[in-house]
């Protein structure tokens, strides 16, 4: 049984990462979660149901402890850098934002395997965090990194001659005339079920060039080796081309 922490639990990636441990009896424990604590009832469904021992939230700390006499909740805006340090085989970093740079860098020295999908740690932090990450230490939990580094498996990185990233195009890709764009339209996204900030982030199409940072650090390739296409489908979520004229794309 493999150990888990989730920081950011109650957001889209925490939540999907609890479905598969639904999906997998016997095969996961939840050791510990994280989140801002603005919803602390959902918090506390999933520390009964998972049976977790440690939460850690930077507001509403005392209403998780009279719900959960049994649990140790620890608060503050440390809450998640110190969860992320506990030993463990997986951390899941499902924050968003900039505030989860330091738990990426305390689960890497904590030597847990670090499921990364705060892509801001690596935007942000790349030169600090990617010097302390062991080979295979960091697994991208992005569709598009995470099909890069499955078009790699068994290739060197030496070998590579192009990094392709898809993009929808958000849901203003046809619309010539965006005076009138609403918060509503920008959040209802043609393809994905995503959360706020990265919908929105994907409707302006500055999520693609996070994306294209994040994959500059966890590649080791210049930016000169990166590109990002627009595929409407979204069916090709990422493409290696290879020096010897090779393309290798994960759908």
């Amino acid at each position: 049984m493999r150990t888990l922490i989730i920081l950011g639990s109650t957001g889209s990636i925490g939540a999907q990462a609890l479905e598969i441990v639904d999906a997998n009896p016997g095969l996961f424990e939840v050791l510990a979660i994280s989140a801002a604590g603005t919803n602390p009832d959902q918090i506390i469904a999933q520390a009964k149901k998972y049976g977790v021992k440690t939460i850690g939230v930077v507001k509403n700390a005392d209403a998780l402890r009279s719900a959960l006499p049994g649990v140790t909740v620890i608060d503050g805006a440390n809450a998640s850098t110190e969860i992320a340090g506990m030993k463990c085989d997986v951390v899941l970093n499902a924050i968003t934002g900039s505030i989860g740079l330091a738990p990426t860098i305390a689960a890497l020295k904590a030597g847990s395997q670090l499921a990364l999908a705060n892509k801001e740690s690596l935007v942000a932090g790349g030169e600090l965090v990617m010097p302390l990450a062991a080979p295979n230490q960091i697994l991208p939990v992005d569709s598009e990194h995470s099909a890069i580094w499955q078009c790699l498996q068994g290739n060197r990185v030496e070998d590579v001659s192009r990094l392709v990233l898809t993009a929808s195009g958000g849901p203003f890709r046809d619309r010539g005339d965006l005076s009138s764009v609403t918060l509503e339209d920008a959040l209802a996204h043609p393809t994905w079920s995503m959360g706020p900030v990265v919908t929105i982030n994907s409707a302006t199409l500055m999520n693609k060039g996070l994306e294209i940072i994040e994959a500059h650090h966890l590649f080791a390739l210049p930016y000169s080796q990166i590109d990002a296409v627009i595929h409407p489908q979204s069916i090709v979520h990422s493409m290696v081309e290879y020096k010897d004229g090779s393309t290798i794309a994960q759908a």
